[in-house]
């Protein structure tokens, strides 16, 4: 299971992270842990990965992602960061070892960096913060 983040700044634009160890961009966030809760675990890497305690929001998106070689099927939550003033993203800490960098990018943007299943997600999720909602998706795509 894992536990993630939306977080925009004053534009509305997303912020994306990306990864050392990947080839794509990322949503903030991990793998939950052992004896922790996803909303725990959205918190935690948010600390974790950029230096800064907040605490999420709602629940805006519950994603099952199926089984591939070598992993079994998943469920990825995301959570609501809201809005990060200009003062709080200025300080975003990233640990070297695993971010290289962060951005801030539109849906469209964010599509060009992140994988297309982070990208339904991410897409998901803003649509869910706007209508005040909660998508539940399957790997990315709403059931119809």
């Amino acid at each position: 299971m894992g536990a993630g983040v939306l977080l925009s700044d004053p534009a509305g634009r997303a912020l994306i992270v990306e990864p050392t160890y990947k080839d794509h961009w990322e949503i903030p966030g991990g793998v939950v842990e052992a004896d922790e809760s996803p909303y725990a675990a959205a918190a935690r890497e948010l600390t974790e990965e950029l230096g800064l305690a907040i605490r999420p929001g709602r629940l805006l998106v519950t994603d099952w992602v199926p089984p591939v070689p070598g992993r079994t099927e998943g469920l990825m939550l995301l959570f609501d960061g809201g809005v990060l003033p200009d003062e709080q993203a200025g300080r975003i800490r990233l640990p070297a070892d695993e971010l290289r960098s962060w951005a801030w990018c539109t849906g469209p943007e964010a599509a060009t960096r992140l994988s297309g299943l982070l990208a339904r997600r991410l897409t998901a999720a803003i649509e869910a913060r706007a209508a005040g909602t909660v998508a539940y998706l399957e790997d990315g795509f709403a059931l119809s």
